[in-house]
């Protein structure tokens, strides 16, 4: 059986932003060690028993078993490669809005929190951004007081910088 071969979408070769909190990394930490400890010994122990039923060009149970262990090895690579180049954000208090800050910002009368983080660990309904979003990247560097102006589609919104934590 062949695999379709697809063509690579936009985001294809992006590689994970190494930034990450404490709690991130022990959660991709405790991933890859479950993928390592209880996942992987399981899918080849099936590859195993499947194998032994006889004939590998027809057996597509066994076809669909090494894939899966072949995901769960790439799966682990990807993890290890990723918590390798890891950079932990630590929280401190700053002056300036840093990866880490928490900004409460004033936009159209109203205030908005955000707290930066890396592009892993972003949640915009709970407040959390990328320092790669166009919020996140405007923000950084700046000052209490400051004024952040960002161009969505065809306006402009400013925001400014109430606090900084």
């Amino acid at each position: 059986m062949q695999v379709p071969i697809r063509k690579p979408g936009k985001y294809t070769h992006l590689k994970p932003d190494p930034h990450m909190t404490v709690e991130k990394f022990n959660e991709l930490k405790n991933k890859m060690e479950h993928l390592k400890n209880v996942s992987h010994p399981r899918a080849a122990l099936e590859v195993r028993r499947l194998a032994e039923m006889g004939d590998l060009s027809d057996n597509f149970a066994y076809s669909m078993a090494k894939g899966r262990l072949r995901g769960i090895n790439q799966r682990i690579f990807e993890i290890e490669e990723h918590l390798k180049k890891a950079i932990i954000i630590k929280p401190g208090a700053s002056d300036r809005v840093v990866i880490g800050s928490t900004v409460t910002v004033e936009v159209n009368g109203k205030q908005k929190t955000y707290q930066i983080l890396g592009s892993s660990e972003t949640d915009p309904l709970q407040g959390v951004i990328s320092h790669n979003s166009p919020i996140g990247s405007a923000l950084l560097n700046k000052k209490v007081n400051d004024i952040v102006r960002i161009k969505p589609k065809d306006q402009i919104i400013e925001y400014k910088i109430v606090n900084i934590k």
